[in-house]
């Protein structure tokens, strides 16, 4: 098993606290991009599109703030007529708590999901993945081909002003998995996310990137 020097306590620390220095330069360099964040101009959603809510009933863009000022919506890889389970996607959704909705609402926030797929292929994934995040269907519509995802995960922002929407911040790729619990604790770790990618010592236990991801019920099935 290759394993990370050993050291005295005193040397840990030494080097716990040149780390440190550097993990609080980052965080400051965060700060500052978060508050450029704040200052972006946004763009106006104006098509009138339709959703199915998971209880079937229809409802508009600005329904799917349910009276919140800001949304921010998950783009679920979900296609219609396709059996397949996203991986990157399920477990994305495994890290949203329970009660994330409810400190999201002292912000005047919602976080859904939204797929293609009709809620008649989503509804069975939901339960049989036992999430609680509200799960909107866009079928028939193009609103994802408008937010330019195609059939692609993603996230979106979006701000309310009264009846009009706009959108204000879109990330995907690498600055959505950086919003993940999973990967965030993983990094703090000797072996990180033991995948291809990463910078690791020779010898570290590393596989193909994303490969090792899958739906929570499907662990320790061939």
């Amino acid at each position: 098993m290759n394993r990370p020097a050993v050291v005295s306590a005193a040397e840990w620390q030494d080097a716990r606290e040149a780390l440190l220095r550097k993990e609080k330069e980052l965080t400051h360099a965060l700060d500052r991009l978060a508050a450029e964040r704040r200052r972006l101009p946004m763009t106006p959603l104006t098509k009138p599109y339709l959703f199915t809510a998971p209880d079937g009933t229809t409802t508009t863009l600005t329904g799917l703030f349910d009276g919140k000022r800001q949304l921010v919506i998950y783009h679920f890889m979900r296609e219609p007529d396709d059996p397949h389970v996203c991986g990157g996607c399920s477990t994305f959704t495994d890290n949203l708590a329970d009660h994330t909705a409810e400190h999201l609402a002292a912000r005047d926030t919602r976080l859904i999901l939204v797929s293609r797929a009709p809620q008649d292929e989503i509804e069975p994934l939901r339960r049989r993945m036992g999430w609680t995040v509200p799960w909107y269907s866009s079928f028939g519509s193009d609103f994802s081909d408008d937010l330019g995802l195609g059939g692609m995960f993603g996230l979106s922002v979006l701000l309310r002003d009264g009846d009009d929407v706009f959108r204000t911040y879109f990330t995907s790729g690498r600055g959505v998995d950086r919003l993940r619990l999973d990967f965030n604790l993983l990094d703090l770790t000797p072996y990180g996310r033991q995948e291809a990618w990463e910078d690791s010592p020779d010898g570290w236990p590393q596989t193909p990137t994303m490969q090792w991801l899958r739906p929570h019920d499907e662990y320790g099935s061939n």
